[in-house]
């Protein structure tokens, strides 16, 4: 009987509908997880580069860079959530995500170029006020692409596994993006030995090419992504509504807390590696392959995890994710205590792996369980408010990392840290306890926390049930 319902709402015709027993296209796969790529590639160049940029080539004080990264995220949460709500009431022919998508483009193009091209005649306070402009524009208008792009993934398929295919596809973009941007680091690790004006002049050129490559992508996915037409004008609720909405959902409560103190720890990788390479490794050229070991096992373990996922369930996986990050990071804080740059390298290169192993499941499941807990306030509300959930984890991810950056800044600062000389053990145990004890602690405590986590695939069954229910009920009716 359940069946039978299942099929007969699969044929409801509704533009962009996949339905519970659908598999995407692939056409639709890839064009969705595309602009992955250029946003992993300028996330990643951000994360990992612009505060060594700004100390080392820039000399911006790392305390005054972790207010900029501080204020961009007390601006993320005006941002992300006036995003999210607006997204979910856009009421648009192209549609309500690809309207908001669209506007993204020009502007995240425009602010990446200004982050690395601040005018040579800049200096003190006005170079000061340049960064932050730019840093905080173009985390804002990266917040337009984020929020609403993720939010059309959760809505091309109701298949509780098809999901994590889309947003493991996804995630290969992204973390694929990444890898591309290890070319660009070792070239500006490089030009940093040829003197400043010669990373400025890179810098400027790599942003350049990035800006036209994202654009593109932009609009290949915006040319072949379709929406749902029958989810539009479906929120009711004010602003405020709609993330109480999203804070009393206790599914997602409990997934807010546990991204927040997840990617405090795997915000670590971003902001440190630089560092750690150069002043506890001994190694900065060998930074950018210290990252590709994890970025290369991220990306290419997404088809071992989707499988794996079906047979375990999508929240024992994560959880089991949680818990080989921590150790991977953990094990990283006897590097200062290694002898030899060699042993150091293959050491921090064999802990990098394991972690960007686990953050391929990562990366491939939590939005795809976030993708569940929506289905499971519309079920509540009736509304579907994608922008406003997303907005939410986005926010969230952007706050840790925020977090980290604030902390890694006046950790720098107040143990002595000197840029470009050698480390004392006090600075470079203060650099190792951030990078490796402090995402241990963090995913521990996640995987604790998530495993109270109770929206299983029996569960979300269930939902899918009463929603569908509802449908035949509302089709009959018309």
């Amino acid at each position: 009987m359940t069946e039978a319902r299942l099929t007969e709402h699969e044929r409801t015709p509704a533009a962009g509908r996949i339905g519970v027993h659908e598999r995407v296209s692939w056409p639709t796969t890839l064009s969705f997880g595309a602009p992955g790529l250029g946003a992993g590639y300028m996330y990643l160049m951000l994360a990992l580069y612009v505060m060594k940029f700004s100390t080392d080539v820039l000399l911006i004080a790392p305390a005054i860079m972790g207010v900029i990264f501080s204020i961009s995220r007390i601006w993320d949460a005006v941002s992300d959530p006036v995003v999210g709500y607006l997204s979910d009431r856009t009421r648009n022919r192209y549609g309500r995500r690809r309207t908001w998508i669209l506007a993204s483009t020009f502007p995240i193009a425009g602010m990446f170029i200004m982050v690395f091209a601040p005018p040579d005649s800049l200096s003190g306070t006005g170079l000061i006020i340049w960064m932050t402009v730019a840093i905080i524009g173009f985390y804002s208008a990266l917040t337009m692409f984020f929020v609403p792009h993720l939010s059309l993934g959760a809505e091309l398929s109701e298949n509780y596994h098809e999901r994590s295919r889309l947003f493991g596809v996804r995630h290969a973009f992204y973390t694929f993006g990444s890898i591309l941007s290890l070319i660009s680091f070792y070239i500006l690790i490089s030009a940093e030995q040829e003197g400043t004006a010669v990373v400025r002049e890179k810098a400027f050129e790599l942003a350049i090419i990035a800006s036209v490559v994202m654009v593109v992508l932009i609009f290949v996915a915006i040319g072949q992504l379709k929406e749902r037409a029958d989810f539009q004008g479906r929120v009711k609720s004010s602003p405020f509504g709609a993330f109480r909405d999203v804070w009393r959902n206790h599914h997602a409560r409990l997934l807010i807390v546990v991204t927040f103190i997840e990617h405090i720890g795997s915000a670590a990788i971003g902001v440190l590696t630089l560092y750690v390479a150069q002043y506890i490794v001994g190694a900065p050229l060998w930074a950018p392959f210290i990252i590709l070991c994890y970025m290369v096992p991220s990306t290419f373990s997404v088809p071992l995890w989707i499988p794996l996922s079906r047979r375990f369930g999508k929240v024992r996986l994560w959880m089991f994710s949680m818990g080989l990050t921590g150790v991977s990071f953990g094990s990283m804080f006897a590097l200062p205590f290694l002898d030899g740059v060699e042993l150091r390298i293959a050491y921090i290169c064999v802990a990098a792996a394991f972690a960007g192993l686990a953050a391929g499941c990562g990366g491939t499941l939590s939005p795809s369980i976030q993708g569940d807990v929506i289905d499971y306030d519309e079920m509540v509300t009736g509304e579907r408010k994608e922008g406003s959930y997303f907005a939410a984890w986005n926010f969230v991810y952007k706050s840790a990392i925020g977090v980290m950056l604030l902390l890694t800044g006046f950790v720098l600062q107040f143990s002595g840290f000197v840029p470009n000389q050698e480390q004392t053990m006090t600075v470079q145990v203060a650099m190792i306890t951030l990078y490796g004890l402090l995402p241990l602690v963090c995913y521990t405590i996640g995987a604790l926390l998530f495993s109270r986590f109770k929206l299983d695939e029996k569960a979300y069954l269930e939902i899918r049930r009463t929603l569908d229910e509802r449908a035949q009920a509302s089709s009959a009716q018309a």
